[in-house]
C-alpha cells in the first residue's frame, strides 16, 4: 500500500473478501462448478484500467465464499472501512464480495458506518476463469462510483446498476443482473464509465456512531434467528429456542425475526409461540417474506414489524439494536 500518490490523485481502496468474483474453475466453460475465493484482490485489479486521476490500492480482508460470511468478518471489514474513510486522500472504498450475502453486508455497513463517502460493494455471477467473466466490468463500474464526487453511503454495483444498501436484494440464482431494488428502484446506472444518477444516495445514518462504537468493542453478539411462516407452520422451534434461554445458555436466543406472509401475517401456531417468547424477554420482529412492498402497520399489533426491511436485513437491524442496548418497546 506504500505507492507514491500524485498531488491531484484520488485514492480508491479496494478491499477483497473473496466470493465468485475471486473464484476459479477447472475449465473456462464452467460457470457453476468453481471454488469461490481463490484469487487475491490484488490479482483481480491487475486487469482493471482505473479512471484518469484515480489510484487503486488493494487490501485483502477475507477470502471466503460469502455464504459463510461471519460477524467476525463484518466487524473487521467495518473497522477497515472506518480506517480508510478517515483518510483525507481517500475518495471512496470498493469491496469485492460474493453475491450470496452481499445485501446483508451492505446493510450492515450502512448501519454501522453511515458514511459520507461512498462504500461500494461489487461482485460477479461468473468466476474469474470464465470465458466472459463479469467481474472486471463490475469492478471498473464500482471504481467509477467510488471515485465520483458527491456520492455517499453504502451501495451495490452489479451489471451496470447501482443499488442502495437499504433496498438491494439478490433476486436471481444465475443471471448476470442478479440484483434488484424492488419498489424503490436503482439509485443510478454506470454507462460507459459515466454515472447517471436517478435518485438520492443513501443518507448518513444518525445512530451510526454509537452503533459503530458498540460493534467495534463487541466480543460477543446477540443471537437473532429467522423463522418462516408458512402453511402448517408450528411453534415448536420457537419453544425449543426459549427453553435454551431458560437454561441460561451463553448463546441463547435474544431476538427472533419472523418471515411473515403478505402484510406481516403469521400462522396462528407460530404467532402464539412468538407471543410466548416475547413474554419471556425475546425481542420479536415481523418482516414480510414478499420480495416487494412493505408491511403497513395495523392497530393493536402486539408483535412489531420491520417495515420495508427484508427478513435478513431485519435480523441485522435487531441484532445491532440489541447490541446497542436500544431495544424498542
Amino acid at each position: 500500500m506504500a505507492e507514491s500518490i500524485g498531488k491531484d490523485e484520488r485514492r480508491v481502496i479496494v478491499l477483497g473478501t473473496g466470493g465468485t468474483i475471486a473464484g476459479r474453475a477447472s475449465t473456462a466453460g464452467d460457470n457453476i462448478g468453481y471454488k469461490a475465493g481463490e484469487v487475491g484482490v490484488a490479482e483481480l485489479l491487475g486487469s482493471i484500467d482505473a479512471p484518469d486521476g484515480v489510484l487503486l490500492l488493494a487490501e485483502q480482508v477475507a477470502q471466503i465464499d460469502s455464504k459463510d460470511m461471519s460477524l467476525a468478518i463484518w466487524q473487521t471489514l467495518a473497522l477497515r472501512c472506518a480506517h480508510w474513510l478517515a483518510e483525507p486522500g481517500v475518495a471512496g472504498i470498493v469491496i469485492t464480495h460474493g453475491t450470496d450475502t452481499l445485501e446483508e453486508t451492505a446493510f450492515f455497513l450502512q448501519s454501522v458506518l453511515g458514511p459520507s463517502k461512498p462504500v461500494v460493494l461489487t461482485c460477479a455471477m461468473r468466476p474469474s476463469t470464465a470465458l466472459a467473466p463479469d467481474g472486471p466490468q463490475n469492478v471498473r463500474d464500482a471504481v467509477v462510483v467510488a471515485s465520483t464526487p458527491g456520492v455517499q453511503g453504502v451501495v451495490v454495483v452489479c451489471a451496470g446498476t447501482v443499488h442502495s444498501a437499504f433496498d438491494v436484494q439478490k433476486v436471481h440464482t444465475y443471471r448476470l443482473d442478479a440484483f434488484d431494488s424492488g419498489d424503490a428502484g436503482p439509485v443510478a446506472y454506470v454507462e460507459e464509465g459515466a454515472l447517471r444518477v436517478l435518485r438520492n444516495w443513501p443518507a448518513p445514518t444518525g445512530s451510526a456512531r454509537l452503533t459503530f462504537e458498540r460493534m467495534a468493542g463487541a466480543e460477543s453478539w446477540p443471537r437473532v434467528e429467522i423463522l418462516v411462516s408458512h402453511a402448517e407452520a408450528r411453534g415448536a422451534i420457537v419453544d425449543a429456542l426459549v427453553r435454551e434461554r431458560r437454561l441460561g445458555r451463553a448463546d441463547a436466543i435474544q431476538g427472533l425475526v419472523l418471515a411473515a406472509t403478505g402484510n406481516g401475517t403469521l400462522h396462528h401456531a407460530l404467532e402464539a409461540a412468538a407471543l410466548r417468547a416475547q413474554a419471556e424477554g425475546v425481542a420479536v420482529v415481523r418482516a414480510t417474506r414478499c420480495s416487494q412492498g412493505r408491511i403497513l402497520p395495523r392497530e393493536r399489533e402486539v408483535l412489531r414489524d420491520a417495515g420495508a426491511l427484508t427478513p435478513v436485513k431485519a435480523r441485522i437491524a435487531l441484532m445491532l439494536e440489541l447490541l446497542s442496548g436500544e431495544r424498542s418497546a
